[in-house]
């Protein structure tokens, strides 16, 4: 397995040069990078081929592999939105922009019920929001398979696809290998168990964030550092392997100083090892 990092961990992300962030990435230790899209930044919905060409080239030349892609636009333009045309629109450019960066899996926040930290009014009823979202990533698919990659449906603290077998029921709705799982092992601890999403998941696992949680604070206060929560890392990584699983293991944190980087290089190290 890959060892990676998200783009999202380093400071001033907005304001960094690619070769100032890979060159970071690659001193702490890791071998791979999520490179993500924002509104601002090294990547956006109009980055061009020209763009992700010369990101290309600076991650071949400080010998880092650029994993994965993803984006935290779905929480602006979510697919359960009831115009979904902007959000459609948002997840095709990205999509695209991770077929010119060459990766094969493309992190996607389908949709929300509600988000974690929602102001105001904004449910949309959890039978409403399935539906918009099955719609939306259905007109995206033809897009994603034209760029060569999976749309990696994360479980996130949407209130939506709460289990693993809803969201292994949602994947196989599409009977599509251009619809996956972007399994975050931190964000299901609150109500369950990483190990079992792995296993009923399976092959449909395309991705990982790597994250920890304590339940005891059951909060988002209750994301930690990597092997300090109730994630259980061992068994995690047992169930990966079981099933096969190959690909990248991301460490998702944000805006980390070079001390924090360092320890979380190392919690990755021997997560890995396991």
């Amino acid at each position: 397995m890959l060892k990676s990092i998200s783009a999202w961990a380093f400071k001033d992300l907005d304001n960094r040069t690619a070769d100032s962030l890979l060159s970071e990435a690659r001193k702490h230790g890791f071998d791979g990078i999520e490179l993500t899209v924002g509104t601002k930044g090294l990547l956006t919905p109009d980055s061009t081929e020209s763009d992700c060409a010369r990101l290309v080239q600076a991650a071949k030349k400080h010998r880092i592999k650029i994993s994965s892609m993803a984006s935290g636009l779905g929480w602006q333009f979510p697919l359960s939105a009831p115009d979904q045309g902007r959000a459609v629109e948002v997840l095709k450019k990205c999509a695209r922009i991770a077929g010119w960066l060459g990766v094969d899996c493309l992190l996607v926040v389908p949709g929300q019920v509600s988000s974690f930290n929602a102001q105001g009014p904004d449910h949309v009823p959890y039978d409403v929001c399935y539906r918009r979202m099955q719609a939306g990533i259905a007109e995206v698919i033809p897009a994603a398979a034209q760029a060569g990659v999976a749309l990696g449906i994360e479980n996130v603290w949407n209130k939506v696809l709460l289990s693993p077998l809803e969201m292994r029921r949602f994947i196989d709705s599409f009977r599509s290998p251009w619809v996956a799982s972007y399994l975050d092992v931190g964000n299901m601890i609150l109500s369950g168990y990483a190990e079992d999403w792995v296993r009923i998941l399976g092959p449909r696992v395309r991705c990982v964030h790597c994250k920890d949680f304590k339940r005891e604070v059951g909060t988002i206060a209750g994301f930690c550092d990597l092997l300090e929560g109730d994630v259980n890392y061992p068994e995690v990584m047992k169930a990966l392997r079981e099933v096969g699983y190959e690909g990248s293991c991301v460490a998702e944190f944000f805006g980390l100083e070079s001390k924090a980087l360092q320890k979380l290089s190392a919690a990755m190290d021997k997560i890995l090892a396991l």
